[in-house]
């Protein structure tokens, strides 16, 4: 009987999964969910040095950018999220990862926040890249308890590894922090839904008796109907929205292909 060759009876590596998010590496949402995806594979973790909510997709073009290794297989950034995910790729982790896991964001990224939110951005980046990436977002105010989206995770991140997502899209996911009584009524898919402001723009005076300006505002109602993000969470469901990074609306190619100028 022929022996079998060494190199059919080597182990296949473990999955390499990539971590980031736009709270920082040092967020209780981060390293819940590094702590939770490790029964997955081989995790890296590769995020701001600070908060960097709001960067949406962007890149640091004007400055060189500064990466310090914080624990094992820990790199904080001193840039945004997408800078995170080029330099883990490109430069940081041994081999290509398997998957971008991106979060877990304290506070919710529910339709148009997908344009602002630097977590959401840090999967586009990886699914630019081609690497199957999901967002994922706890949709609550304060006490944040992350076991229940944690837990999630890993039933999402196992069952990409196995299947892989549809070409250029990522999947933008958000759990509900149910009051303690509660539980969670399973997920739905979903779409993006959108919001009404109150007070977009808050103007206030400083000491010195000069303007300033704070963007944000109260969200004073959500539109859609029951297939949003929105209507999801608030029935107590978890919404997965798949997200595409083609923006092109098709429908409107051939009336623009009619105008005159």
């Amino acid at each position: 009987m022929s022996e079998t060759p060494p190199q059919d009876r080597m182990k296949k590596p473990k999955d390499i999964i990539l971590i980031s998010n736009d709270d920082g590496i040092r967020s209780e949402g981060i390293k819940s969910l590094a702590k939770a995806l490790k029964k997955l594979g081989e995790v890296y973790v590769v995020a701001p040095d600070r908060e960097r909510s709001a960067a949406s997709h962007s890149l640091t073009l004007h400055r060189p950018l500064r990466v310090e290794k914080v624990g094992p297989r820990q790199y904080a950034v001193d840039g945004t999220p997408t800078d995170c995910i080029s330099l883990a790729v490109n430069r940081i982790l041994p081999r290509r990862p398997s998957i971008v896991v991106s979060g877990i964001n304290q506070g919710w990224n529910l339709g148009e926040d997908i344009s602002y939110s630097g977590t959401v951005s840090a999967a586009m980046e990886g699914t630019l890249l081609g690497i199957p990436s999901i967002a994922i977002s706890l949709a609550g105010k304060e006490r944040f308890n992350f076991k229940d989206a944690a837990d999630f995770a890993v039933r999402l991140t196992r069952r990409t590894l196995k299947r892989g997502l549809p070409k250029d899209t990522l999947l933008n996911v958000n759990v509900p922090q149910m009051p303690r009584a509660k539980k969670i009524k399973g997920y739905r898919v979903t779409r993006q839904g959108k919001r009404i402001f109150d007070d977009v723009i808050v103007e206030k005076v400083d000491p010195r008796g000069k303007k300033y300006y704070w963007i944000g505002g109260d969200m004073v109602k959500w539109e859609g109907g029951s297939d949003t993000d929105f209507h999801a969470i608030s029935k107590g469901y978890i919404s997965i929205t798949p997200v595409h990074l083609d923006m092109t609306n098709y429908l409107s190619m051939n009336e623009i292909k009619d105008w005159r100028f």
